[in-house]
């Protein structure tokens, strides 16, 4: 149904979209996620020509919509949008915006065009609002209008551009709801969503977009639950990290202690993890210390607001040196100590680099 090919799009020096391909079949339902301002929004505009792109090719059911020939209002009537914004016509009943580009594009009679109207009206839950105007309702109420009014043409194609970024969290579930219902009677879409669980449910597939390309794709299952690149898993779990480059025996404790806590308060991190991270990092400082003289140390606290949990990586380069297979180690208080604050350790020697991941409880 929808042929993308190395897609481009500039606003200027700006350079939104890079060689973006994607394919979407029939009955197919594809979610795009990934951070704000990476190209998601664009990339519908340009597949709906309300954006030109600057370079590539798309297809729409076979047509080259980008071909100076094409009947482009002819192939929306086969494709809609879905907008943040709602978009309909303030002076107009909600059951007129649905009958209107029927009746004018689509050449239905007015009794047609309102029958039609109120069997899709019925089907989001709204037909008791057929006489009421967009002002009247509420804004999950107006969204669930937005897509009965791309229903009413009969599209074989709908675009949904984040349809529940403007509401409030009470409304969200009934918009979701309605998109449910149509992905299971098997209509194409392409949604633009900041809602995980609902991609990941509504899906047949997910695309990760990041610097305006696709980044990472896959079934749901694939991409939430393994996924293969770094900013993928940190974006799917909610990641945040900070990060410290150690290269002297004199680096700064208390500093560093400082920072810590003000990210730990930031990201609202359980007390007791906050209280034990000092004396985690402490102890293993005592440890790597004597080697900082001949190789540099990276430690990385992350934390996964998803799993409510925190990971501290070390990272050190030189010989295999695994501290919990030392001498320094063994049989200690500090091997004691770090033990009773973290849930997991692993060790990995990655090529030339030495990886010690630790999970606090």
């Amino acid at each position: 149904m929808i042929k993308v090919e190395h897609l481009s799009k500039k606003f200027g020096n700006l350079v939104v979209l890079e060689n973006v391909n994607l394919e979407v079949r029939e009955g197919e339902v594809i979610s795009i996620i990934g951070p704000s301002g990476t190209g998601k929004s664009t990339l519908l505009r340009c597949i709906n020509l309300l954006d030109r792109p600057s370079g590539g090719s798309i297809s729409i059911d076979g047509v080259d919509i980008l071909d100076p020939r094409t009947d482009v209002p002819k192939i929306r009537q086969k494709m809609n949008m879905v907008f943040q914004s709602f978009n309909l016509f303030a002076h107009l009943s909600v059951i007129d915006n649905l009958t209107l580009s029927p009746i004018k594009l689509l050449g239905r009679s007015k009794v047609e065009a309102e029958k039609r109207a109120m069997t899709i009206l019925t089907l989001v839950g709204l037909a008791e609002k057929a006489g009421s105007f967009p002002d009247e309702l509420s804004g999950g109420q107006k969204q669930r209008v937005a897509i009965a009014r791309c229903l009413a043409m009969d599209p074989k194609i709908i675009l949904f551009d984040e349809p529940t970024s403007s509401l409030d969290p009470t409304m969200v579930s009934e918009v979701l709801s309605v998109i449910r219902r149509l992905a299971k009677e098997g209509l194409t879409m392409l949604i633009v969503t900041h809602e995980m669980d609902f991609a990941r449910d509504v899906s047949n597939r997910v695309m990760y977009m990041d610097e305006g390309i696709i980044y990472e794709e896959g079934t749901p299952e694939q991409l939430f639950d393994n996924p293969q690149k770094e900013k993928t898993r940190a974006f799917i779990n909610r990641i945040r990290s900070i990060h410290y480059h150690i290269n002297s025996t004199r680096y700064d404790l208390f500093t560093m202690n400082a920072e810590i806590d003000v990210f730990c308060e930031k990201q609202l991190i359980p007390l007791k993890t906050r209280q034990n991270l000092p004396l985690l990092v402490e102890e293993l400082l005592g440890i790597y210390t004597p080697l900082l003289a001949s190789t540099p140390l990276d430690i990385k606290l992350s934390w996964s607001e998803k799993k409510e949990s925190v990971e501290l990586l070390l990272e050190s380069g030189g010989a295999a040196f695994n501290p919990f297979e030392s001498t320094l180690l063994q049989d200690g208080e500090g091997l004691c100590n770090i033990r009773s604050m973290t849930g997991s350790i692993e060790f990995e020697r990655a090529g030339e680099r030495n990886c010690l991941t630790l999970v606090l409880n």
